[in-house]
């Protein structure tokens, strides 16, 4: 069920591209079809996954380059379960939303399926080698969706995504292949440099893994200052790939810091441990600044974005610096919940934006006004995901953010009161937003259409989904704790 999950989109993009050059339709369904059939798969995996089970379940090792130790070796926990099934819904919004849309439709189908493949099989990936791969499939897709379906500066931000994301999985590379060298017989098995933990008696040797894995990572979630990319990125990329771009790809970093940074290096992470709360702490303060000057809305969303990642960052920061089980747990858990939290709210908001934009033709914030009497139901969705965003309980992004404030009372009193802090300037950014587009006088724009129902069921779901971990968190947060209590320290 696993590899099905995994090569499903693949093979789905594989016969996209054999359907006839005129039928951009059927090509649309068939995408579908492949997203749809990859959610019941990821579904399947959750519903199978035993929390008390371990760490790895479904696992699947099989033989992949002998010669230097590499194997194709694919399992789940929690964490990485909940992150599939997160892939295999917004790959289904995307296409649901992309089903009228017919400029290259092949070439287009084909790359988000790749590129789900590339996501899935990462977040399963049990050899560091296997991880590259999967990592270096998910990027590249994303280059051709922006820089040929993306805006007027679609090649200038194109070209940005790559060049940082690139340089940051070399660095990356280059820290997995110092762990492979550090263990005796040579290795990338995750599970296998976990256990042996080969560089805790080489302190400089890992200070050096460290800063290279947390610049590849780092660039992805992304941490202030590697964050230059994304504002671009997300400005220039189409509406379905600023969805995938924020709600999943970003992922890649912050599962890279909580599965692979934190379990292979604790000592080390615990050594640099108030570093981490710094950059976090910076991302914090400059992804809520940022935000509140942008008249984009894109651009806006975007460096929020920067914001709610840098929680991620702080758990893990957490989770190194103290002993306490209890508070290892709680940060992690927050940590995996605000993953999910993130990928639905922002994914929704993107979404939001982009029909906004289509029907409109800007993303200009003072352009707007009134939208509350002329649109009730865009209102209505657009209004629920923006207060998710800035953390109102009763919707999943609350319960993320109060475990990862909770843990960090106990580091440290100074630390929990910037991250509140940075919470009221996120609370006036969306307020601004939702002021300036849903209230006060109607402005030029039309009376907006009616949502379609492949723009209205997609957001529907992301929000539904969103209440559903706000209201009952237990749906989600004791499959992520039986994985945090093996990803801590001790």
């Amino acid at each position: 069920m696993l590899n099905a999950a995994i090569f499903l989109p693949l093979l789905t993009g594989l016969l996209s591209l054999a359907m006839p050059r005129r039928r951009a339709d059927i090509v649309r369904f068939v995408a579908l079809a492949g997203s749809v059939l990859t959610l019941f798969a990821a579904l399947a995996l959750w519903a199978g996954l035993d929390p008390a089970g371990g760490a790895l379940q479904w696992r699947t090792t099989l033989p992949w380059i002998p010669a230097i130790g590499a194997s194709y070796d694919v399992a789940i926990g929690g964490l990485s379960s909940a992150l599939i099934v997160l892939t295999a819904l917004l790959l289904t919004v995307v296409a649901a939303f992309s089903l009228r849309a017919e400029d290259r439709a092949h070439a287009h189908a084909f790359l988000f399926l790749l590129l789900g493949t590339g996501l899935i099989g990462l977040f399963a990936a049990q050899d560091l080698l296997l991880f590259y791969v999967f990592f270096e499939v998910a990027l590249v897709p994303m280059y051709f969706i922006i820089g040929v379906w993306g805006g007027e500066q679609r090649s200038y931000a194109a070209l940005k995504f790559f060049l940082y994301t690139r340089a940051g999985s070399l660095a990356m590379l280059l820290g997995f292949l110092a762990l492979y060298l550090a263990m005796q017989p040579h290795s990338f098995s995750l599970p296998a440099i976990i256990a042996a933990r080969p560089l805790r008696d080489a302190p400089f040797a890992a200070a050096l893994v460290f800063f290279a894995l947390l610049l590849g990572f780092g660039v992805k979630l992304p941490i202030v200052p590697l964050h230059n990319w994304l504002p671009d990125a997300h400005v220039e990329a189409p509406t379905e790939g600023s969805v995938v771009l924020a709600g999943l790809q970003l992922k890649m970093g912050a599962y890279g810091l909580v599965a692979i940074l934190l379990p292979v290096l604790p000592g080390t992470v615990a050594r640099f441990g108030w570093l981490l709360v710094a950059l976090a702490l910076i991302s914090l303060v400059w992804g809520a600044l940022a935000a509140l000057a942008q008249r984009d809305m894109k651009r806006l969303v975007a460096y929020t974005s920067i914001n709610h990642m840098a929680y991620v960052t702080l758990a893990v920061a957490i989770a190194a610096m103290t002993a306490d089980g209890d508070v290892q747990r709680l940060a992690l858990d927050g940590a995996a919940v605000q993953m999910v939290s993130h990928g639905l709210l922002t994914g929704g908001m993107f979404l939001m934006v982009g029909i906004l934009q289509h029907q409109a033709g800007t993303r200009d914030i003072g352009r707007f006004g009134g939208l509350l009497g002329r649109a009730p139901v865009f209102s209505l969705l657009f209004g629920l995901l923006a207060f998710g965003s800035l953390g109102l309980p009763g919707l999943s992004g609350f319960i993320a953010e109060f475990q990862v404030i909770g843990a960090s009372l106990v580091l440290s009193l100074w630390v929990a009161a910037v991250v509140v802090l940075t919470l009221v300037v996120t609370t006036g950014v969306y307020l601004r937003l939702l002021s300036c587009v849903l209230m006060g006088e109607p402005t030029a724009p039309p009376r907006l259409a009616p949502l379609s129902p492949r723009e209205l069921w997609p957001v529907v779901t992301l929000i539904v989904l969103s209440v559903l971990i706000g209201v009952l968190p237990g749906l989600l947060v004791p499959a992520v704790n039986g994985a945090s209590q093996l990803l801590a320290r001790f």
